[in-house]
């Protein structure tokens, strides 16, 4: 757990990750048109947002480890980093080639990228002691 400040800084984007990821997944996998301008019309449409929905709450669980147990923390920090920093800069690709999308993609990309260079920061001030 938590237990200084060091400590809180060293997981809080692990702790902004796992609120924000979770939702997410499950707005992915059982109601995308809610929130997305995305409209799924086949079943296989709706597997593939499922499965996305399954990899977003495996990630979740093992940054929730991350939290709780000091001996998943670097796996939690590295995976977190990989996991951010390969949806932001998909998503500025896709920026750059496919246009603008909704400012909820806009916004994710910044904080995708914003969370992967904190984890960057935290894991190699991590390594260095």
């Amino acid at each position: 757990m938590i237990k200084t400040k060091q400590d809180f800084i060293n997981k809080i984007h692990l702790i902004i990750s796992v609120l924000i990821v979770v939702p997410v997944a499950f707005v992915y996998g059982f109601n995308p048109d809610s929130q997305f301008d995305i409209h799924l019309n086949t079943i296989d449409e709706h597997n593939f947002f499922k499965a996305i929905m399954g990899l977003y709450l495996g990630f979740s669980i093992l940054w929730v480890l991350g939290i709780i147990k000091a001996n998943y923390l670097k796996l939690a920090l590295v995976t977190n980093l990989v996991f951010m920093m390969g949806l932001g800069f998909g998503r500025l690709v896709s920026l750059l080639i496919d246009g603008t999308p909704t400012f909820g993609y806009i916004f994710g990309t910044f904080a995708e990228l914003f969370l992967g260079f904190y984890g960057l920061c935290v894991l190699k001030r991590l390594v260095k002691n």
